[in-house]
């Protein structure tokens, strides 16, 4: 099932006659806009950096300052080569951290490598603080997720060199630092390897406690998410892929099956899951039919989705799929690691048997580990933000 949706896009580079395009674009177009073609992180966070009122975008090492995207340095950066190499930044997260009202950086590195947070130096100039979070955080796509219900981000993902699966729980008062660990399962359990692929936090039983899922099944949340050995439910939920939502879960504070604004998302009913394939083709939504889950594909026409992100992208009220090419997420290694990279919107029809219309955002960008949708620039319209091996871009959805 490879096709093709024509698509236009306008691209503006950063630092030149700011922002409009030649042609104005068309209803639900969007303009490119370049902050960087330099290889710098994989990882995208926002958040505004010196409390102007614009969003800024942080990505790895830099930090880069809202309307115009001015480069600023957060701590010693590197250039990558995007065809060798892969960046110490595979996830960004943004947050208060100490919560003195300014917003700071967390960087995830290379899967079973370190977690650390940068302290905002409110507008003083030179290198952010760098803090320690966790040694060895393992797993493709950790997740920024309210585990506890606290109405705080955790960061939840693996230690491999333990083997366990652990959530870190945020500081929660001010002037605290402290993550605190807990310990979901460990030992002899899947999904402890540092590579493995796949991670949600979902309600799967309907108890009105978000579980743990990954591609060979889901912790049961007990009803304190403090405890250790979650009750662990075997089940074929897809193969390895990148982030995994819920399609038709309850509302969590936001559209149906998005996350809200601690991470926290499908925290209703029981069913229906969505995931992309890492390093292959595929994009897919799994149908809860009794004690176990259908594949079904929505799309093969694009491998190495290794980031996808769940939104309302046209304003209807139902959640959208946003994804595309991680630019050569194996070096070169992977099926189609040639092709375009490619970043889409599928576009969501509801029913008994959902379906998803493919539209072509851009043919030389891609995802990196993250994909963001957010409206940066209080027009009203959802935005795209990615970082990876091609640069960082902002995607801004213009409608006439």
């Amino acid at each position: 099932m490879k096709f093709w949706v024509l698509f236009t896009v306008s691209v503006v580079i950063a630092g030149t006659e700011d922002g409009l395009a030649q042609n104005p674009p068309a209803p639900g177009e969007f303009v490119k806009h370049i902050l960087t073609s330099d290889f710098i992180s994989e990882g995208v966070a926002l958040g505004d950096v010196n409390k102007d009122g614009n969003l800024d975008i942080l990505a790895g090492a830099y930090w880069f300052e809202a309307p115009k995207w001015t480069r600023h340095a957060i701590a010693e950066g590197k250039h990558y080569s995007p065809t060798t190499e892969f960046s110490n930044s595979f996830l960004d997260f943004s947050m208060d951290v100490n919560q003195d009202g300014w917003p700071d950086l967390i960087r995830i590195s290379l899967p079973g490598e370190e977690a650390v947070w940068y302290e905002n130096p409110k507008n003083k100039p030179g290198y952010w603080p760098e803090h320690f979070i966790l040694k060895n955080a393992g797993n493709e796509s950790p997740a920024f997720v309210d585990v506890d219900g606290d109405g705080k981000p955790d960061i939840l993902c693996n230690d491999p060199v333990a083997k366990e699966m652990i959530w870190m729980k945020s500081p929660s008062r001010k002037g605290d630092t402290t993550w605190t660990r807990y310990i979901i399962a460990k030992g002899d359990i899947p999904g402890v390897n540092r590579y493995t692929h796949g991670l949600g936090l979902i309600d799967m039983n309907a108890d009105g406690r978000p579980d743990v899922v990954i591609t060979k099944g889901w912790w049961e949340c007990p009803l304190d998410p403090g405890k250790t050995n979650w009750v662990f439910h075997p089940a074929d939920l897809g193969e390895d892929c990148s982030q995994i939502y819920a399609l038709d879960g309850g509302r969590a504070g936001g559209e149906m099956g998005q996350p809200d604004a601690a991470g926290r998302q499908g925290l209703g009913p029981v069913g229906n899951l969505v995931s992309a394939s890492a390093h292959r083709y595929g994009v897919w939504w799994h149908e809860k039919v009794d004690t176990a889950w259908v594949h079904h594909l929505i799309f093969d026409g694009v491998s190495e989705t290794h980031a996808v992100a769940m939104a309302d992208v046209n304003g209807d009220g139902l959640p959208d799929l946003v994804t595309g090419k991680r630019y050569f997420a194996h070096n070169g290694e992977d099926p189609g690691a040639y092709e375009p990279s490619v970043l889409y919107w599928f576009e969501q029809k509801p029913g008994t048997k959902p379906t998803w219309v493919p539209h072509l955002i851009d043919n030389d960008s891609g995802v990196g580990l993250q994909v963001l949708v957010q409206d940066i620039n209080k027009d009203g319209l959802p935005d795209i933000i990615v970082a990876n091996k091609k640069g960082v871009f902002f995607f801004e959805q213009k409608r006439l």
